[in-house]
């Protein structure tokens, strides 16, 4: 995952970038408004964080220019304004979250995981998912297989939408636990292997052709063969 932050506090930016790189994130540091502005155009971002009061371009156009660039694109403000006109002039721009310093790392980690989360299926809710002969209109929330539709509950619509969304790819449990689920999940418990089961008897019962496929000890992939 790609995050941008544009932050001009030297140490709160170091701070910042050396928990995420431990979580396994790639972020990169702009010190003002006028290159973060630069990088955002450069490269395609997972999610923005930004302040306020930045030299050059304040965060309040800066969210509001990315924004319609890029409406899918999450954004949190990260800024010590913590008055109520503030939080709603930054929602106004555009934010999706707000976050006060001084803060926690921890809590802006899950929160950046939560947005991270939810705008992974909502960047994609315009285009047709398909692997093989199965078939997923995201923003109609419709599944067929072979030309038959198939009813699924919200929970197996999302986990048979991220499995889609990587089809090829074998993910784990921790892997659903994180996308599907809340951040609070016991992934001790077997509830995403029945949900699995869920799926596979809707999508691979009485066809020749499998495409929901355990990988031992590692995980669940969709593919044809």
């Amino acid at each position: 995952m790609n995050i941008l932050l544009v932050e001009d506090e030297v140490s709160v930016s170091n701070f910042i970038k050396k928990g995420f790189e431990s979580e396994g994130y790639l972020l990169d540091v702009a010190f003002d408004g006028t290159m973060g502005k630069s990088l955002f155009w450069m490269k395609k971002y997972d999610l923005v964080i930004l302040d306020i009061n930045l030299p050059g371009i304040n965060g309040f156009t800066l969210c509001q220019e990315f924004k319609k660039d890029r409406p899918h694109t999450p954004i949190i403000f990260l800024t010590a304004l913590d008055g109520l006109d503030d939080k709603i002039t930054g929602f106004e721009s555009g934010a999706d979250d707000y976050v006060v310093k001084p803060f926690e790392f921890q809590e802006l980690l899950l929160r950046t995981k939560a947005l991270i989360r939810r705008s992974g299926s909502s960047s994609l809710t315009d285009r047709k998912l398909v692997v093989g002969d199965l078939e997923m209109e995201p923003f109609g929330k419709v599944v067929t297989r072979a030309g038959k539709r198939v009813e699924l509950t919200a929970r197996e619509f999302s986990l048979l939408e991220y499995l889609m969304i990587n089809k090829g790819r074998v993910v784990s449990r921790v892997d659903i636990a994180e996308k599907v689920w809340d951040l609070n999940f016991d992934t001790s418990t077997n509830v995403i292997d029945v949900y699995i089961n869920y799926l596979r008897k809707k999508i691979d019962k009485d066809q020749s052709k499998k495409i929901l496929h355990t990988v031992v000890g590692m995980g669940y992939t969709l593919r044809e063969n």
